[in-house]
C-alpha cells in the first residue's frame, strides 16, 4: 500500500585461462614457473554495495450497517467507492470477516511500524565439494579450508569422509547415482559446486589399500571399472547431480518469475491495489496483451488512470502471496524488460505473507517509446512502511520472497515527490521480470572431466600415440564416451560453468610448468594437487566462464627435451 504525510595462487597453474577464446578454436600456451599471467594477478571487481496519515480518520458507527456503491463525499470531492475497495481486499486477503475485517484496518491504521522485525539475513556462499574423497577432491577441500572458504562435502561413506576430512566437516552423505538420496534442503546456502567425483578404474589383479598400483597410472596395470558403470556415474549422476544444485547455484540468465520462456508464458495472479484503500479514486488494471510485446509476442500491461482527488496519488498492481516463497538468493538483483513512458515506477518486494507490512522497494526511470532492461540490484532495495523509510528495518533478504508490486506514485519516499508524475491516464507494458547475475559472471559449477574424450570415435587417430582410456574406451564400459555426455549436461544447463580436462593425474606434487589447450589433442600428466587449484582458482575468473579446457604439466626435464634452448 502506498500511503502518504507530506588469490593469487603459488603456482603458475591458472595463468593461461584468459586465451581461452572457446570450444572451437585451438589455442596452445607454454608458461614458465616464473612468469605471471594478468589473470592470475587480478581478481574480478568487488561486489557492489551489496504509512497513513492523519488526514485519514475511521469511525466505527455500526458494524452491521451495509453500504452499497460511492460513500457521498463532502462538496468539492468525489465519491469513494466502497465496493472497489471490499473488492480489493477480497482479492487478496479472501472473504473478510466483518469483525476481523474491522480489528485489522483499526490495528494497521494504529500501528506505526511493524510488529515482528525479521531476522538479518546470514551470509551464505558455501562451496560445495563432489568426490571429496577422491584424490582431487579431498585436496580441493583442503585448499578452500586454507583459504578459510565455507565447505560442505557429499560423500557416499560417511565414516571415511570424516576419517579422511576431519570430525567437524559440513557433510551431505548422498549417492549422485542416486536421485533421492538428494535431498533439495541438503544444498540450502550452496553456491559454487566443484565436481571431482569420477567413475573408479582399478587394477583387474586387485591393489593395495592404499591403491598403489591406481596411483602409479593406468598404463602399469591392466584396467577396469570397479562399482557403479561410466553411465551412472558420469552422466546419470550428473543429471541428477545438476538438477540438486541448479536452485541453489543460480542461471546464467537468471531464473523467469513473469513473462515468456522456451515458448512458454509465466503468469502470475495480479491484481490491482490502487488509492481507493485510503479514500482516492485512481483506477489500474493488469491484462495480458497477446501481441503486445517487443517482438508481438505476449507482454503484461499496467494500465490505468491516477488522480489526487481526494488526496490520492498512486495506482498500482500487486500479486497475491506465493504459494511457495521464492528462494532468489543466488541471484543479485531483478530485471525488467518493458516499454517505457518517460514516468518513474516503483518494485516493491515482500518477505512477509503480512498484508500490511515493510516493502522493499526500488525507483526506476524509463524512456520514453522505448524497450529497455531495467536491472534492479537487491542492494538498492529500500525497506518503506507506509510511505516512510525504516531506518532499522533488516536487510532485504531473498531467501523468501512472497509477492512482487508494480506502482506508479505522486509520492517517493519520506515526503519527496516523484519529478516525473502527472494526473492522468498512463500503460506500462512489461515483458518479463526475472532475476539476473551482476557482471563479470563466473563459473558456479567446475567440472574434472578428462582429456580424451572427444578422440575414441574421431578418423584418422593414431591410437597407439593415444592415452589407454583412449585405447580402451569400448572395454571400460565407454568411459570416455560417457564423460562427453555428461560435458554436455552441463552445457546445456544453463549453470554458469567451466570444464577442466586434465591429463592422466599422479600424486606429484604441484609446482610443474603447465600447457592448457583447447581442441583435446594434448597427452601427458598432471598432479592432482595441480587440477584441484586450478578448480579453485576458474571458480573466480570471469575468463573461465562457459570455457572447456585440457590441461598438461610438464616437468623442466621434459620442457627441455620439447622446446629448443634459447642462445
Amino acid at each position: 500500500m502506498e500511503c502518504f504525510n507530506s588469490t593469487k595462487l603459488s603456482s603458475p597453474c591458472t595463468s593461461s585461462i584468459l586465451n581461452l577464446q572457446g570450444s572451437s578454436s585451438l589455442v596452445c600456451n607454454k608458461f614458465s614457473k616464473n612468469s605471471v599471467h594478468p589473470w592470475l594477478l587480478s581478481s574480478p571487481p568487488p561486489k557492489p554495495i551489496f504509512q497513513l496519515d492523519d488526514r485519514l480518520q475511521y469511525r466505527q458507527k455500526s458494524a452491521h450497517r451495509t453500504y452499497r456503491g460511492p460513500i457521498l463525499a463532502e462538496a468539492g470531492k468525489q465519491g469513494w467507492d466502497l465496493g472497489r475497495f471490499l473488492k480489493t481486499l477480497y482479492f487478496f486477503n479472501g472473504p473478510p470477516s466483518p469483525s476481523k475485517f474491522f480489528e485489522f484496518l483499526i490495528e494497521k491504521l494504529s500501528s506505526p511500524s511493524p510488529s515482528e522485525p525479521k531476522k538479518s539475513m546470514e551470509s551464505s556462499g558455501i562451496v560445495l565439494v563432489v568426490g571429496a574423497t577422491g584424490g582431487v577432491g579431498r585436496r580441493v577441500v583442503d585448499v578452500l579450508q586454507k583459504k578459510g572458504l565455507p565447505v560442505r562435502v557429499l560423500a557416499r561413506n560417511e565414516e571415511k569422509a570424516r576419517k579422511m576430512l576431519g570430525p567437524d566437516i559440513d557433510l551431505i552423505i548422498g549417492d549422485i547415482t542416486k536421485e533421492s538420496t538428494l535431498l533439495p534442503e541438503y544444498f540450502k546456502g550452496v553456491r559454487k559446486v566443484i565436481n571431482a567425483a569420477s567413475v573408479i578404474v582399478g587394477p583387474k589383479e586387485g591393489d593395495t589399500p592404499e591403491r598403489e598400483k591406481y596411483s602409479q597410472g593406468i598404463k602399469f596395470f591392466e584396467p577396469e571399472i570397479k562399482g557403479d558403470s561410466p553411465e551412472m556415474v558420469e552422466f546419470v549422476g550428473m543429471r541428477n547431480l545438476i538438477n540438486a544444485v541448479k536452485g541453489s547455484v543460480g542461471l546464467r540468465n537468471g531464473k523467469l518469475l513473469f513473462g515468456c520462456e522456451d515458448n512458454g508464458f509465466r503468469d502470475l495472479a495480479w491484481g490491482a491495489l490502487d488509492d481507493v484503500v485510503m479514500g482516492g479514486v485512481s483506477e489500474s488494471t493488469f491484462i495480458i496483451d497477446t501481441t503486445g510485446g517487443e517482438k508481438g509476442g505476449p507482454a503484461g500491461l499496467f494500465k490505468g488512470v491516477v488522480s489526487t482527488t481526494n488526496n490520492g496519488g498512486f495506482t498500482s498492481i500487486r500479486t497475491k502471496n506465493f504459494s511457495v516463497p521464492e528462494d532468489l538468493s543466488s541471484y543479485d538483483g531483478l530485471e525488467l524488460r518493458l516499454k517505457g513512458d518517460g514516468r518513474r515506477y516503483k518494485l516493491i518486494v515482500r518477505t512477509s505473507r503480512d498484508w500490511d507490512t515493510v516493502g522493499y522497494t526500488a525507483s526506476f526511470d524509463t524512456t520514453e517509446g522505448q524497450w529497455q532492461s531495467i536491472r534492479l540490484p537487491f542492494s538498492s532495495f529500500v525497506p518503506v512502511f507506509r510511505a516512510r523509510t525504516v531506518s532499522d528495518a533488516p536487510p532485504f533478504d531473498p531467501r523468501s520472497i512472497v509477492s512482487l508490486q508494480l506502482m506508479f506514485s505522486k509520492f517517493e519516499y519520506d515526503g519527496k515527490l516523484n519529478p516525473t508524475f502527472v494526473e492522468g491516464p498512463f500503460q506500462l507494458p512489461v515483458s518479463s521480470i526475472r532475476t539476473f547475475i551482476k557482471d563479470p559472471v563466473t563459473p558456479r559449477f567446475v567440472h574434472v572431466s578428462s582429456a580424451g574424450v572427444t578422440r575414441p570415435d574421431r578418423p584418422g587417430l593414431d591410437l597407439s600415440k593415444q592415452p589407454p582410456a583412449v585405447r580402451l574406451n569400448k572395454e571400460l564400459d565407454f568411459i570416455l564416451t560417457f564423460k562427453l555426455k555428461g560435458e554436455d549436461l552441463i552445457r546445456e544447463s544453463g549453470i554458469p560453468y567451466a570444464i577442466v580436462r586434465p591429463c592422466a593425474l599422479t600424486e606429484e606434487p604441484a609446482g610443474a610448468d603447465l600447457i592448457f589447450d583447447q581442441g583435446d589433442n594434448i597427452t601427458g600428466k598432471i598432479s592432482r594437487e595441480e587440477i584441484a587449484r586450478i578448480c579453485i582458482a576458474a571458480l573466480e575468473s570471469p575468463y573461465a566462464l562457459d570455457k572447456t579446457f585440457e590441461v598438461d604439466g610438464i616437468t623442466g626435464k621434459e620442457l627441455l627435451e620439447q622446446s629448443p634452448v634459447p642462445v
